[in-house]
């Protein structure tokens, strides 16, 4: 752990050169964090270094997919926890056992010209989680993951995210939110200039039916290229349901929620999909300027689909709108 506070001058630089390698015994961690940096203000981590988590080995060591008692997640690569006006920058993560970074409790972090790779059946490695932060700025990065690229949690405000190519992955997704009572609002979120490879999904948000009502409001996905994605544009307020689709009675207000200039190809027949609550509607959905060639089956019916969203159509429309 790096922890503050710090009493020497701003900035406080850690330089990662050569490649740092990942414990392969799990009872050696202690924490759910391979490194984690806290209470610094001013921090920045740069460097061409490497920080390898050994996914491979330890994967299959705790897949919680499969250990159906004693499981506990496997930790994160790197921990940001109120790590407040700094920047991160040049690393790579490879192979994570969980995370490969999570940005946690922070304010005014930018994260830029970041490598993360790991195998796109990897579980739960989640390329950048971020939650309960404010001013993060995530740019000029590639990543791709066995999970969401980026995952927005609860309790975010203005976020920005720009410049990424994502693949593969799960795409970047607000959520999920809702499992647990004490997920709060997301508000301010914008991602632009984004290209999606071969990934599950692409703009998504998710949220649980929850049991405290929060919302997801002012949010902005322009400027997107999707490539071969099977799920481009997707609202999901049924995550968790086992029924496939079920309708949702979330408790999660969704509003003010923008999918602009999204273009690309599909291999999905249903390209726009917004499955809202219904106790609470979605309120002022954009979908704007959508042009997605579909590159599935023959013979199919290419879509868009809505429940309880009523959302505000415009310009180019490919699927047509619901």
């Amino acid at each position: 752990m790096f922890a503050g506070p710090c009493s020497s001058p701003k900035p406080i630089t850690v330089e990662v050169i050569g490649t740092v390698k990942a414990n392969t015994d799990p009872s050696e961690y202690v924490s759910p964090e391979w490194f984690t940096f806290q209470d610094i203000d001013g921090l920045v981590l740069t460097g061409r270094g490497v920080f390898d988590g050994e996914g491979p080995v330890m994967w299959p060591l705790n897949d919680c997919r499969q250990i159906k008692t004693d499981c506990a997640p496997l930790p994160s690569s790197l921990k940001f926890y109120k790590v407040n006006n700094s920047v991160v920058t040049g690393i790579t993560s490879l192979n994570s056992m969980q995370f490969h970074f999570h940005v946690h409790g922070c304010s005014n972090v930018s994260l830029s010209k970041l490598n993360i790779t790991a195998p796109g059946n990897s579980p739960n490695t989640d390329g950048i989680h971020i939650s309960s932060s404010d001013m993060i700025k995530v740019f000029s990065s590639v990543i791709g993951t066995g999970d969401d690229c980026i995952s927005i949690g609860h309790s975010t405000t203005n976020l920005t995210v720009y410049n990424i190519t994502c693949g593969p992955g799960h795409g970047i997704s607000i959520g999920s939110l809702g499992k647990r009572p004490e997920e709060r609002t997301v508000n301010g979120v914008t991602v632009t200039n984004c290209t999606f490879v071969n990934t599950t999904n692409g703009a998504r948000i998710k949220t649980w039916i929850g049991t405290v009502a929060a919302e997801v409001k002012n949010v902005t996905y322009e400027d997107i290229i999707m490539k071969n994605v099977q799920n481009p544009v997707v609202i999901d307020q049924s995550y968790g349901s086992r029924l496939s689709r079920a309708p949702s009675t979330s408790v999660w207000k969704i509003s003010d929620i923008h999918f602009r200039k999204i273009k690309g190809t599909t291999v999905s027949n249903i390209a726009v999909s917004l499955q809202c609550s219904t106790l609470n509607p979605c309120e002022g959905v954009e979908v704007a300027d959508i042009d997605l060639g579909y590159a599935g089956r023959l013979n199919t019916t290419f879509i868009s689909s809505c429940s309880n969203a009523k959302p505000i159509f415009g310009g180019i429309l490919n699927p047509p709108p619901c």
